[in-house]
């Protein structure tokens, strides 16, 4: 979901993408002696049903909510009590807690269900992640996601690299690094800092900011290649007084090169590996108030099911609350910082698809409610994509999204990237 400025029309016009749902509704439940052959409902039947819509998915939500201190993305978190899930109108059925390393993190869950708190001390200068899913007295699920990154000594700074050690990424995806405190002398952290490959593709490196390093080469990476980041930080002033902790050596490999073009115009995915088409799936993109972004993009997480609240990205109605917050959005993934997503749709007509722009900035593909059915498009995109995989957007009224929103450095000239190089 895109964070945009919007009048209040644009918001009496939200929940676009959810405005389909009646269309559905509608289809199964008119019974009518027309043998079948009734139309299916135009785009302009479902806007004028909006307030029958957001009735409708409101009744099919999960009433629990889900709360996980710290916030996503908070930095310096306490390593003893600062943890921990809670639940409201439900109880919760599992929450698991990892290291980004992928280290799992005991925890306890209270006999009541509302709570869980990791059961030791975490360690310091640590990211983690936390899954969590509860259910409501129906039993219908809410899911949580969140990541935050532990407090480390006010004299010394470390860099939280993606991708994974051990793991493997599609050809888009580059070395990120995001200190946990300002660099000032940019040029000593990144000499202190190797990416290299066996394919032998020169590698450079970007500062967006003074907290923030990526490196990638020219073009892709090589499908089945290996790359190694050396991280050779101790004893590195990277500020006045300020200095490196980290001496670690990260090795991933790159997969197939998988490529996914989404033409907005035609609303049509185009799925290539190693350069074949290998799947054509049709889409639903940003609506015309709110267009998806141009441009390319990596996938940079995966979640089978999460929670889109509106409010969250800007979308608010006139009382504060958003105007969307479906808790079990399946086979979504992140393409930006912002809430750009490509995921699965089940709550829109299936005539959408392929017919129709009506989200507030994702790119919706059919899908079932639950994420349970593998042959659905939503489904098979999930199950045949990786983090770094690229998804590039063409043809939207939308401008190019910024090389720094998410891992979407591929949107700068190679001459670009190599001027903020410090190196």
């Amino acid at each position: 979901m895109e964070k945009r400025v919007m009048t209040d029309s644009k918001r009496r016009r939200g929940l676009a993408a959810v405005s389909a749902l009646l269309g559905g509704v509608l289809v199964l439940s008119a019974c009518s002696d027309d043998g079948g052959k009734s139309a299916a409902p135009t785009a302009e039947s479902s806007k004028k049903s909006q307030a029958q819509v957001d009735e409708a998915a409101a009744k099919e939500t999960s009433d629990a909510q889900i709360t996980i201190a710290p916030k996503n993305g908070a930095t310096n978190a306490g390593i003893n009590k600062d943890v921990k899930v809670t639940v409201t109108k439900g109880k919760l059925t599992e929450v698991t807690m990892t290291t980004s390393a992928g280290q799992s993190i005991e925890g306890t869950l209270a006999a009541d269900g509302l709570s869980w708190a990791p059961a030791g001390q975490l360690e310091r200068s640590t990211t983690y992640k936390i899954n969590a899913t509860a259910a409501d007295a129906k039993g219908r699920e809410a899911h949580e996601n969140s990541s935050f990154t532990t407090v480390s000594p006010d004299n010394s700074f470390i860099g939280n690299f993606t991708p994974e050690d051990g793991s493997t990424v599609g050809v888009g995806m580059p070395v990120s690094i995001n200190f946990n405190k300002p660099i000032s002398d940019r040029k000593a952290v990144q000499d202190g800092i190797k990416v290299t490959s066996s394919s032998g593709q020169e590698v450079a490196g970007h500062w967006f900011n003074a907290q923030r390093l990526d490196l990638r080469p020219e073009d892709y990476w090589q499908g089945g290649s290996t790359v190694t980041l050396k991280l050779e930080l101790d004893g590195v002033e990277g500020a006045d007084g300020v200095f490196g902790v980290q001496e670690k050596t990260v090795t991933f490999k790159v997969g197939r090169n998988q490529v996914s073009t989404v033409d907005v115009r035609a609303k049509t995915m185009t799925v290539t590996q190693d350069g074949k088409t290998i799947k054509t799936i049709p889409i639903s993109a940003g609506s015309s108030e709110n267009p998806t972004y141009n441009g390319e993009m990596v996938i940079s997480e995966k979640f089978k099911e999460t929670r889109m609240d509106g409010a969250t990205v800007g979308f608010t109605d006139d009382d504060g609350k958003g105007e969307y917050d479906i808790k079990d959005v399946p086979h979504a993934m992140r393409l930006s910082t912002s809430g750009t997503f490509i995921h699965g749709n089940y709550w829109g007509a299936k005539s959408m698809f392929g017919s129709a722009n009506t989200s507030h900035g994702c790119v919706g593909l059919a899908d079932v409610k639950g994420a349970g059915d593998a042959n659905a498009p939503g489904a098979w995109f999930f199950n045949n994509s990786m983090v770094g995989d690229v998804v590039i957007v063409k043809n939207s009224p939308d401008k190019t999204i910024a090389p720094d929103n998410g891992l979407n450095g591929w949107n700068m000239s190679w001459a670009e990237w190599t001027a903020g190089s410090a190196a």
